[in-house]
């Protein structure tokens, strides 16, 4: 194939010299020769080029060809770890298109534009990617030697909630993780619920303690609280007894899986990450109500209700929406020392909602 080019390339220049006049302020013969040698040279760059574009589109869709035969065997004869090799060929494939997205936004920010004026959604793409990047790192050096990924398979299908990001998960294993993080997460609103009632006792004004142990009771008996009752104690949450820096270890260490945190960890790392966690989620709030909760399509409102505390795959959109809005009246209303008050939060709305059924140790 690159000699026909080369050859019919050839030809033509020598036709299209025909045609041409030579060089008027050169010598006789010598003009011709030269302007016959650089168009020989010329048409050869381009058909060389042409010739190596045409073998690079040839061999990409051989590959293709070759690709989608084999996913058609797989999807025949082992249906179920084609669903494995689909979905880790999709999620590599959203892992590069958000480290594109991540590497735009940190170019952005570069020029002069800071973490809490993003847009929510460059924002969210942020802390996520942070969080994903945590996990995904090893999964990518794993994969990196060859026929590496079959090791990565074994892993995905083992323990596909342990070690893999949401990227690698199927549709239906995200619904069930999700769940089986939220009764993770479920599982500290009771010891919550009694730290603050062990510290209520601590309170001098006995207005606000009066006021922090009805809200208290009024969780545990399987009600949810109005955005009134949770703001009428904020005072307690800027600083002792319940302050970010005030607050037992032992109530810290209950906190840290509301936002999916260790609690192994020194008390004074546990605290500087709830407060770090705390502050960005208070920055999120605010970037969501420059854009309005409306402009959130039902998948992004979903998960917005799901980091914020509620399990919001079983709930309709109009009551995620609602709940969200009651989440953004109380965050909207706290300054950055009251952060503590927005992690209680959590468990004063998402506890009982929506069901409303009276709790049971």
């Amino acid at each position: 194939m690159a000699l026909s080019c080369s050859s019919l390339c050839n030809h033509l220049s020598l036709v299209r010299l025909c045609g041409l006049r030579t060089n008027r302020t050169t010598s006789g013969l010598y003009s011709p020769y030269v302007s016959c040698q650089s168009r020989l040279a010329l048409c050869r760059h381009y058909s060389s080029s042409k010739v190596r574009r045409g073998i690079g589109r040839y061999v990409a869709s051989r590959l293709q060809w070759a690709n989608s035969k084999y996913e058609g065997f797989l999807q025949r004869r082992f249906p179920r770890f084609y669903l494995l090799y689909h979905t880790f060929v999709e999620g590599f494939k959203l892992l590069f298109q958000d480290t594109k997205e991540v590497r735009r936004i940190k170019a952005k920010m570069s020029s002069g534009v800071k973490f809490q004026d993003l847009p929510y959604r460059e924002m969210d793409k942020l802390r996520q990617f942070r969080r994903n990047m945590i996990k995904a790192i090893p999964l990518v050096m794993i994969s990196i030697p060859p026929f590496a990924n079959y090791l990565v398979f074994v892993l995905m299908y083992f323990f596909p909630r342990q070690l893999l990001i949401p990227h690698f998960w199927t549709p239906m294993q995200q619904v069930e993780f999700r769940g089986v993080y939220n009764s993770l997460r479920a599982r500290h609103h009771w010891p919550v619920l009694k730290g603050l009632e062990y510290t209520s006792s601590k309170v001098k004004d006995s207005q606000l303690q009066t006021r922090l142990k009805d809200l208290c009771a009024k969780v545990q008996n399987g009600a949810t609280p109005k955005v009134s009752e949770i703001l009428a104690v904020r005072r307690l949450f800027s600083g002792p007894p319940l302050g970010m820096k005030r607050m037992r270890v032992h109530h810290m260490r209950h906190i840290s899986p509301l936002l999916f945190l260790t609690p192994r960890l020194p008390g004074f790392l546990i605290g500087r990450r709830l407060n770090s966690h705390a502050l960005e989620l208070l920055q999120l709030d605010r970037a969501l109500s420059r854009l309005g909760p409306h402009q959130l399509s039902d998948s992004e409102l979903k998960q917005a209700c799901y980091l914020r505390g509620l399990n919001s795959d079983n709930l309709g959109i109009n009551q995620c929406r609602e709940w969200l809005s009651q989440w953004l009246q109380v965050s909207s209303s706290l300054k950055e020392s009251e952060v503590s008050l927005l992690l209680h939060t959590m468990v004063f709305l998402s506890a009982n909602y929506p069901t409303g059924i009276k709790w049971s140790r």
